[in-house]
């Protein structure tokens, strides 16, 4: 199975975030990295690893974090099926 799709399965919804920071060498300009990845709502392990590297390990501080979050599946929409398609 596709590492995507099982962890879709496994509860993981599609994430991403507008990161804005200051550049190192002009604090007075922003600007913007956008970071996408599967993870868990409403605490965002994945999203807080990485913004916890970011702070730890880059230059650029961060000015503000805008995320949005959408389960792909849902269990209303998964079911699993025992059958067999044979093409050609």
């Amino acid at each position: 199975m596709h590492k995507d799709l099982e962890k879709q399965l496994q509860g993981y919804g599609l994430t991403t975030a507008q990161i804005l920071y200051h550049l190192p060498d002009h604090p007075t300009i922003l600007q913007t990295y956008v970071w996408q990845d599967y993870d868990l709502a409403p605490d965002f392990p994945e999203m807080r690893g990485f913004l916890k590297f970011w702070q730890e390990k880059l230059d650029g501080p961060l000015h503000s974090v805008r995320y949005v979050h959408r389960k792909l599946i849902s269990a209303t929409e998964w079911r699993a099926l025992k059958g067999e398609f044979i093409l050609h």
